[in-house]
């Protein structure tokens, strides 16, 4: 586990235990239980890919560890009207403070701006976080396989399936996607980012490809910068995308994700 991310994980087991103390977990999950608005965030994918169209996640993210503030006109509710009316299956919204400057307001804002399901992209590492997830508004929690071992992933993506929320296993190596296929998700996620290196590398998706077998959506991850890097990867049959930094650079999100897709 590199530095960076072992530092992440260590913060929110802080934060957890914070969380805990000013909020019961069975007053969260109650919440969370009461919810009857999930808007099947697989499901939005899916049908997207069955029209012929990408699957794109697109994410709102003011900054992060390695690179800063990478949007300095942070609004969390522009940002999502515009990913839906150009094309955006889903939203991913960070929730990390300390580290991404995110905001639970924010995915709470952006959900309500528009009718997209909503990821929550934090670090899981505590059941709590799920259930306060839900509670948000949260249609697809994301879990980390360098971060939890396989009896932490499976009780954490059962945790979220009790509450009618998908997951999306994210994993970087071949490895981590030997643990990832234990699981009942179907959304498969793999970050082109080298977790040691933060180096970026589209190989790493296609490398991995010939391991996943059918009923898995494979989303591609870190990476996806231009028109040229969405036309490699359908060519290798990936039809899904999670794209942030690409989008949160450019003027105007949306118009973005319409050109990159065009």
């Amino acid at each position: 586990m590199n530095d960076i991310l072992a530092k992440i994980l260590e913060t929110k087991k802080a934060e957890v235990s914070t969380a805990r103390q000013m909020r019961s977990e069975s007053d969260v999950l109650r919440e969370a239980k009461s919810r009857k608005d999930l808007r099947g965030f697989a499901r939005a994918i899916e049908e997207k890919i069955a029209q012929g169209k990408p699957g794109v996640i697109a994410e709102i993210k003011k900054a992060s560890p390695s690179k800063g503030v990478i949007r300095e006109n942070f609004n969390p509710v522009e940002i999502a009207s515009t990913y839906a009316a150009h094309g955006a299956a889903c939203l991913s919204v960070l929730t990390d403070v300390q580290f991404f400057q995110g905001s639970y307001d924010y995915l709470r804002q952006a959900r309500a701006a528009c009718a997209l399901p909503v990821l929550r992209k934090d670090f899981m590492i505590d059941p709590y976080q799920i259930a306060h997830a839900r509670a948000l508004g949260a249609d697809c929690i994301l879990l980390i396989v360098a971060a939890l071992s396989l009896s932490q992933l499976k009780e954490f993506e059962s945790v979220a399936s009790e509450l009618g929320m998908d997951v999306l296993i994210e994993v970087h190596d071949r490895a981590e996607l030997d643990i990832a296929l234990q699981l009942n998700s179907s959304l498969l996620g793999i970050n082109n980012r080298n977790l040691r290196t933060f180096d970026t590398s589209l190989q790493n998706t296609i490398d991995l490809l010939p391991a996943i077998p059918e009923g898995k959506r494979v989303i591609t991850e870190s990476g996806i910068l231009a028109p040229e890097d969405v036309q490699r990867m359908r060519e290798h049959g990936v039809d899904a995308f999670l794209i942030g930094e690409a989008f949160m650079r450019a003027p105007d999100p949306g118009v973005a994700l319409q050109a990159m897709f065009a």
